[in-house]
């Protein structure tokens, strides 16, 4: 699988930040939600899933810049198997 960067709203490259895959997938990097209250929200959580919190205009930028008319297109074609877990 390739990744390409797409944005962050962290200082000096830090998390979060999202990516593009060649899966057509987003993959996100950032902290681990650890907070037991908020992880006892989740539902259905597989082993091996986590959680990790991004801030709201990180996603709503990022959507503008690669969602069709809104900036723009992908690195990657859009791939017809959403098959991913999560």
């Amino acid at each position: 699988m390739r990744m390409r960067f797409l944005g962050s709203t962290s200082e000096a490259g830090a998390c979060p930040t999202l990516y593009e895959t060649d899966r057509g997938t987003i993959v996100v990097q950032g902290l681990q939600l650890t907070d037991p209250e908020a992880l006892a929200d989740l539902r259905h959580a597989l082993d091996g899933e986590t959680a990790v919190e991004v801030p709201r205009e990180l996603i709503t930028e990022i959507a503008r810049r690669v969602l069709p008319g809104g900036g723009p297109a992908s690195a990657y074609p859009a791939s017809a198997d959403t098959s991913a877990t999560g």
